[in-house]
C-alpha cells in the first residue's frame, strides 16, 4: 500500500507549526526533540511507487533543477544501495527515501553528514519513545538489531560540498533479516504507539534529516559528536584491525572511528602500523564490521 501524499504533508505541516525549542537539555546539550526547525526549506514530496533507487530518482531530478528540499519516496527499490555499493533490500512494507540539501561544507567534513542525519533521526525516535541508538557510522539501532540506514552521496566543486543527498532506509511493516527488525513489530508490545503510520514515520523523518543538518550547521561539530557518541553503540568494543588488537574511542571531528591500538600489537614487527607515533589511529567507513548485534559496552 502506498503513501498518502496529502496525508504526509498535513503531518509535515503539523510538525513545522508545533515545533518549538524545547529548554530541557539531554544528550550532551542538545533538546531531547531536534532543537532547530528546519524552517528554511520548503519540501517538495514525489511519491512513486518503484524506482531503481530514490537516490538515483533524486539526483536526475536535482539535474533538472528540483531546489533543495525535494524529497523522494518510493514503494519499492529495485536496486536500492547502501554504503561501500552493498545492496538494500527494499521490499514494500518498508520507508524508502531521500532528501536533497545544498550543504556549506568541505568535502573532507562529508562524513560528517552522515553523522548529522543519524543524530536527528535517533534523537526524533527516542522523543516518540523508541528507543534508538547509533552504530557507526551510519545505522539505526532497536534493541540491538539494525532499524534502518542512511546513505549520503554528494557533489564536490572546488572543495566544497555543492549537493547532497541524504538517502535513509527504515523498516516498517515490511520482512527484515535476523539482524534486523521492523517498526511496527516492535510498536505491537507498546500500549499507545506515537508512530502509528507510513506517513507519519515518513513525516518524522524528513524533518529528522532536515533538523539534524540545520542543527550541525548552526551549533558545530564541537556539540554534535559528544551528543551522537551519546547515542552510539560499541565504545568500549574491542576489535581487531589488519591483525592488530584494539578498542573503540569514539568518533574524531572529522567523522572516523578512532581505535587505540594495543601497545604490543604496535611493537610487533608484522604490525600494520608499526610507525605510528601514537597508539590511537581513525579509521574510514568499511574498514571494519563490527558485527550484529551490537550492544553497549
Amino acid at each position: 500500500m502506498g503513501l498518502n501524499q496529502d496525508r504526509l504533508e498535513s503531518m509535515l505541516q503539523c510538525l513545522r507549526s508545533q515545533h518549538t525549542l524545547n529548554s530541557g537539555m539531554t544528550d550532551g546539550g542538545f533538546a531531547s526533540h531536534p532543537s532547530l526547525s528546519p524552517s528554511s526549506l520548503d519540501f517538495s514530496i514525489h511519491i512513486l511507487d518503484q524506482v531503481p533507487s530514490t537516490n538515483e530518482t533524486l539526483w536526475t531530478l536535482l539535474a533538472d533543477g528540483a531546489p533543495p528540499g525535494t524529497v523522494v519516496i518510493a514503494t519499492r527499490q529495485t536496486a536500492g544501495k547502501g554504503q561501500r555499493g552493498r545492496q538494500w533490500d527494499s521490499s514494500p512494507g518498508g520507508l524508502y527515501l531521500s532528501l536533497a540539501l545544498t550543504p556549506n561544507l568541505n568535502a573532507r567534513d562529508a562524513l560528517l553528514l552522515t553523522l548529522c542525519s543519524a543524530w536527528g533521526l535517533a534523537t526524533t525516535f527516542r522523543a516518540y519513545n523508541i528507543p534508538v541508538s547509533l552504530k557507526w557510522p551510519n545505522d539505526l539501532i532497536l534493541d540491538g538489531y539494525k532499524l534502518g540506514g542512511i546513505l549520503t552521496e554528494t557533489k564536490i566543486h572546488q572543495g566544497q560540498i555543492t549537493k547532497a543527498v541524504v538517502g535513509v532506509g527504515i523498516n516498517w511493516s515490511n520482512p527484515v533479516p535476523e539482524t534486523g527488525i521492523n517498526l511496527q513489530t516492535f510498536l505491537g508490545d507498546c500500549p499507545n504507539p506515537e508512530i502509528t503510520s507510513l506517513e507519519m514515520l515518513a513525516a518524522l523523518t524528513i524533518w529528522a534529516v532536515a533538523s539534524g543538518y540545520q542543527t550541525f550547521d548552526e551549533k558545530g561539530v564541537g556539540t554534535l559528536l559528544p551528543s551522537y557518541q551519546n547515542l552510539m553503540l560499541g565504545i568500549g568494543q574491542t576489535l581487531t584491525v589488519e591483525g592488530s588488537a584494539g578498542v573503540v574511542l569514539g568518533v574524531s571531528n572529522t567523522g572516523e572511528l578512532r581505535i587505540r591500538l594495543n601497545e604490543s600489537a604496535r611493537s610487533h614487527p608484522n604490525s600494520p602500523f608499526p610507525g605510528a607515533s601514537s597508539t590511537e589511529i581513525e579509521l574510514m567507513p568499511g574498514t571494519i564490521n563490527q558485527g550484529y548485534p551490537i550492544l553497549r559496552a
